[in-house]
């Protein structure tokens, strides 16, 4: 029998009352919302590779992104770009489309953290899609799963217990197939 889909809203849980009013993962949406993915895109590494001709550029070793105060990291990256006519809005006329991740990628904003075995940014739609043991963590709070989808328009967040179908190499879904979190609660006087 197949396990149920479990879809868990941060944004949820805050209205549900689970996460205090001064933090938790409901802040973790506000960090991330109206993210500028428009900003430019710096990045370190120890190796790049410009595949000119497949639109792509491989940097790998100790990766480091940076756009508007976020930071991706990982071990290796693909960036996907086009050549814009005319040279574009960019100095050198490349808009970047999407950049995927693989090894140890973590995502950070302010005191927030992301983890997981991939994931892929999706500049054009705002989507940042984590995959593989991932984990969402503000402070003491956090969250445990499959799947991680990081929407930086609206700042919503969603977790769910599956990777992805297909079993791609090196992605598991960890947790066995369920969210779990660890949140904090408020102290009250009795």
């Amino acid at each position: 029998m197949k396990k149920p889909l479990i879809l868990l809203s941060l944004g949820a849980l805050g209205a549900a009352g689970l996460l205090s009013t001064g933090g938790g993962v409901e802040a973790w949406a506000q960090v991330l919302k109206n993210h500028d993915s428009n900003a430019p895109v710096n990045f370190t590494a120890d190796r790049i590779e410009v595949q000119d001709r497949a639109d792509r550029v491989i940097v790998s070793g100790n990766v480091e992104v940076t756009q508007a105060g976020m930071t991706l990291n990982a071990a290796r990256m693909t960036v996907a770009y086009k050549n814009q006519p005319g040279g574009g809005t960019g100095t050198n006329g490349v808009q970047i489309d999407r950049i995927d991740a693989s090894g140890n990628v973590v995502v950070t904003k302010a005191d927030e953290t992301a983890r997981g075995n991939v994931a892929i940014y999706d500049l054009n739609s705002k989507l940042i899609t984590m995959l593989g043991n991932v984990s969402l963590t503000q402070g003491a709070n956090r969250l445990t799963g499959g799947r991680l989808v990081i929407d930086l328009t609206s700042g919503r967040s969603t977790v769910d217990g599956r990777a992805t179908g297909g079993g791609a190499s090196g992605v598991t879904s960890g947790a066995g197939g369920r969210v779990s979190g660890t949140f904090t609660v408020p102290q009250r006087k009795n």
